[in-house]
């Protein structure tokens, strides 16, 4: 008995057994500090892939090259098959060697660092890790263990990925960036919002793979910028799929958050991933907002772009098409076409391999619910330069995008008998300016051009010609100038303020014309979607030859009007006359910082509001959060 004990004591020193597994996921160790990971807060380790990490393996006994063998085991997904790229062996030795390259970097005593590179196509999400060991007796392998948890992420740092991007600015400034400016309001009044992506806050990476995980999209497909884009940009809306948001542009917000009120994606996407639930309410910024976060956790390089005057062309033929009774009123039940005053969506960098050369880099994608695609809420990528080259046939929606910044406006007058003729075509209203943020800078940045050539240049007219080649129909009318011209002032605005609105009608000819006029005054949404009509008038005026007549309108205090009126002013409406638009601002911030700001010390900060109007505000949510600083908070003042 103490001979075969002996024994088989004797064989096991010999094997090679596992004493312990270092992930150097401290983001302060070389892994996280050379993948640019380091500002996730998170315990484990996060890589990108097509770039080497390094583990370290301790055994009970130094290392033999000649005659031990182990391996480090890669699974993702409920059912991890090699033939899958879902279960990933990587070995030591040159002479066995797997899709995923694997040397030994250092050897000390016991310890082996291991350097592992990931293709730099590999499937994005979260791994586990195991260490096997080849013994007399069998594998023996590591049991799961959640420190031993990696998440590979997209690389826009190395060449080979899909989502490189060769400008180191660029990289800083749309993956690194946890701060945005969103540009909104009108195209002479731009405004801007301050946006939290927090892409690195806790929680924010698990609740971006589980969006994946709840679209039950494949993990094969989820090394694909392409496809995980795609899919991304149906899951951020809830219309189809229970997606994370829930679009409303009603101005009733009882049953969540206002639009209006959010100022970061954190809790939006936390919230989402512990409720299982959409979250309410969301806009288009809000949507471009939270994909923006979406997209620069996972590492695909993107930002947020404004649109100003942009065309939601519904039903598909590339015009806007308003149509008028024969009084000049708009008639809202048969114009389905709409001109935004703003619009924003996203843009992310990529590689195409399946669009010809040239059609690469930034690409749109935009989870607002407008129009359906392959049957689903979403739309995109689809290439800028495709867009601004009329390659309208090209994948993914490339012809609705060029329809948002190339639309031609034509407006119809509808007879009672119903025939319908063209009145007017504005073939530079629509896209008048395309915004994002400057890189490195809190400055705007002017991207039209990346859209479309300058309007009447030789390059738009060439692509227009090819757009009617794919099926744009242009409008070949051309309606004569009236020799009436209206001339609108530029005003100033105070909420609660009396103000009037002075028109002044020049005849041109060298007859007496009697003009009839229709003016409509009206509050109406971003979305060119009409809240309050505050004005209309339809008076006839007689103008002299070649002289000029003004008519004054004067406007009471608007925001003393009925309690309805009074909500409506907080959705960031515009007042719109039949062609003319001005912005109100009704709260302003001055930020104090109480003594100076030292690392790692606490700090008081003062924020003052001043009310504008003439009335007390009831039911008011103060929202705070800062990236690194503070997680989303909120206060309640009755």
């Amino acid at each position: 008995m103490f001979l075969n004990t002996s024994c088989c004591l004797s064989v096991h020193s010999e094997f090679l057994d596992i004493v312990d597994v270092d992930m150097m996921r401290m983001p302060n160790e070389i892994n996280k500090t050379q993948h640019h990971t380091t500002f996730y807060n998170s315990d484990s380790l996060i890589v990108r892939r097509g770039q080497e990490f390094q583990v370290k393996i301790t055994f009970n006994r130094p290392y033999k090259p000649a005659s031990d063998k182990f391996a480090v085991e890669f699974v993702i997904g409920s059912t991890p098959q090699y033939s899958k790229g879902t279960y990933i062996p990587v070995f030591p030795t040159q002479e066995r060697q797997s899709s995923w390259a694997g040397r030994i970097t250092n050897t000390s005593e016991n310890t082996v660092t291991m350097g592992i590179t990931p293709t730099p196509d590999c499937i994005v999400g979260k791994y586990y890790m195991y260490v096997a060991v080849v013994t007399p007796f069998g594998i023996r392998r590591t049991r799961k263990d959640d420190s031993r948890n990696l998440y590979i992420l997209f690389n826009p740092w190395a060449s080979a990925d899909a989502v490189f991007l060769d400008d180191e600015t660029e990289r800083q400034e749309c993956v690194m960036n946890e701060m945005g400016i969103i540009y909104h309001g009108a195209y002479d009044d731009i405004a801007e919002r301050d946006w939290n992506y927090g892409q690195f806050n806790y929680g924010v990476l698990d609740a971006c793979l589980y969006i994946m995980d709840k679209a039950a999209m494949p993990i094969t497909n989820r090394g694909d910028p392409i496809k995980v884009t795609r899919k991304a940009s149906a899951m951020l809306n809830s219309h189809d799929d229970e997606g994370v948001l829930v679009g409303n542009w009603t101005g009733d917000y009882t049953y969540g958050v206002a639009p209006t009120s959010w100022t970061g994606s954190t809790e939006i996407l936390l919230s989402y991933a512990t409720s299982k639930m959409p979250v309410c309410y969301a806009q288009c910024w809000v949507y471009a907002a939270v994909f923006n976060t979406f997209l620069r956790c996972l590492g695909i390089p993107s930002r947020v772009v404004t649109n100003y005057y942009s065309a939601h062309d519904n039903d598909g033929n590339l015009k806007t098409d308003i149509i008028l009774h024969d009084n000049g009123r708009i008639d809202r039940n048969r114009t389905k076409d709409s001109i935004w005053n703003y619009h924003c969506w996203n843009e992310c960098y990529m590689s195409r391999p399946d669009l010809p050369a040239g059609f690469g880099g930034w690409q749109v994608v935009d989870a607002t619910p407008q129009e359906t695609s392959d049957g689903m809420y979403r739309c995109g990528p689809a290439s800028v330069q495709a867009i601004k080259h009329g390659q309208m046939c090209y994948p993914f929606d490339a012809a609705f995008v060029f329809a948002e910044v190339n639309s031609d406006v034509v407006f119809y007058s509808r007879s009672k008998e119903g025939t319908m003729e063209p009145v007017k075509v504005n073939q530079t209203h629509v896209g008048r300016m395309v915004l994002t943020k400057a890189p490195g800078d809190v400055t705007r940045r002017d991207i039209t051009d990346q859209y479309k050539f300058p309007e009447g240049s030789k390059e738009e007219r060439t692509v227009l010609e090819k757009a009617e080649e794919f099926g744009c129909q242009r409008e070949k009318s051309n309606p004569p100038d009236a020799d009436v011209d209206l001339v609108l002032p530029t005003l100033e605005v105070t909420v609660g303020n009396d103000f009037e609105l002075s028109l002044e009608f020049i005849n041109r000819s060298d007859q007496r014309r009697v003009v009839d006029i229709y003016i409509s005054g009206s509050v109406v949404y971003y979305t060119g979607v009409t809240s309050t009509e505050f004005l209309f008038s339809d008076p006839t005026v007689t103008i002299g030859p070649n002289k000029s007549e003004e008519d004054v309108f004067p406007l009471t205090r608007l925001i003393q009007q009925p309690t309805m009126f009074k909500h409506s002013l907080f959705e960031n409406p515009l007042f719109i006359g039949f062609v003319y638009f001005f912005s109100t601002m009704y709260v302003v911030c001055v930020h104090q910082l109480s003594g100076g700001a030292r690392v790692s010390e606490e700090m008081m900060a003062t924020v003052e509001f001043t009310n504008p109007f003439t009335f007390g505000l009831e039911g008011v949510y103060i929202r705070m959060e800062g990236p690194g600083l503070m997680m989303p908070k909120s206060k309640y003042y009755r």
